[in-house]
């Protein structure tokens, strides 16, 4: 298993005094996810929580929903000519039963923002391809939704994602999902230098101990909210994407497609309410956006 961080040697320039000495930097290896012994994708990852990630890839693909859906995950031996296990390569098999779609032919390209594809597509693609329609959405039966947040409890959330991202202290060069309660208990946090992976380690994470969907939680993420990190939410059933900085427009629009509440330039006491406000507690006679 390849290391989180890595030391390198830099030039240390400060105050015009130069000297030499090791830095720490986080480790970025490629993994290559392979679905039935076939090529899938392959991304630049941090190492760590390798099976988790692939797991959650999945999940945002359509592939898999639940435990009993996956039969197991393992590391290709003999991944290189001289038959070195690189720790590079997972496979992921299916559980008997459950049908292996198209994408292990061709992976599904409304997955990343820069696809090119038609924005109207790629919304369609997610609402009709999720499991867990969100409560108020389009798509999900009419009723109440049962998740209401606290502008206060959404404030505290980023002090908490930094104050638990170990790694970063030691490099600054990670990004972080954590996935919070509504109440702003944190349950879990994995770092990675892609956001979208540490997003896939959060989900892989949870379809492995059976807790998907993530109905009743909040994710949190360094940095922007893409179109991709709204998709994997949605595809999690999570009803709640806050994000540091700014969201996509595309992002937004799937938001209002799907139902996600989507939250962006959370600092302090300050946040921007894209879509789905339905679920923060606004003050009484607060403004609300049009219909």
């Amino acid at each position: 298993m390849g290391r989180v961080t890595e030391r390198r040697r830099v030039i240390r320039i400060r105050d015009g005094a130069v000297s030499t000495r090791p830095d720490t930097l986080v480790a970025e290896e490629p993994l290559e996810i392979r679905l039935g012994g076939k090529p899938l994708a392959i991304t630049m990852r941090t190492p760590g929580d390798d099976f988790a990630l692939a797991a959650g890839f999945l999940v945002s693909e359509g592939v898999l929903a639940s435990a009993d859906e996956l039969a197991n995950i393992v590391y290709c031996a003999g991944a290189t000519a001289d038959g070195e296990n690189t720790y590079n390569v997972v496979d992921v098999r299916l559980a008997d039963g459950v049908p292996v779609p198209e994408i292990t032919l061709e992976r599904n390209v409304y997955t990343t923002s820069s696809c090119g594809l038609c924005g109207k597509a790629s919304l369609d693609a997610v609402r009709t391809t999720t499991r867990w329609p969100l409560t108020s959405s389009p798509a999900a039966p009419v009723g109440i939704d049962p998740i209401r947040i606290d502008p206060a409890t959404l404030a505290a959330l980023p002090d908490r994602l930094r104050a638990a991202q170990r790694v970063f202290e030691r490099t600054g060069g990670l990004h972080a999902a954590a996935l919070f309660t509504t109440d702003g208990e944190l349950l879990d946090i994995r770092e990675d230098v892609g956001r979208h992976n540490a997003v896939d380690k959060i989900v892989g994470r949870a379809l492995q101990q059976g807790r998907l969907p993530l109905s009743s939680s909040v994710l949190m993420v360094s940095g922007r909210a893409s179109f991709e990190l709204a998709q994997k939410a949605v595809m999690a059933g999570i009803p709640v994407l806050a994000a540091v900085s700014a969201p996509s427009s595309l992002a937004v629009d799937l938001a209002a497609e799907t139902g996600l509440t989507l939250i962006g330039f959370l600092r302090g006491s300050s946040m921007n309410v894209y879509a789905g406000e339905h679920r923060i507690a606004l003050p009484a006679g607060a403004a609300t956006p049009p219909a």
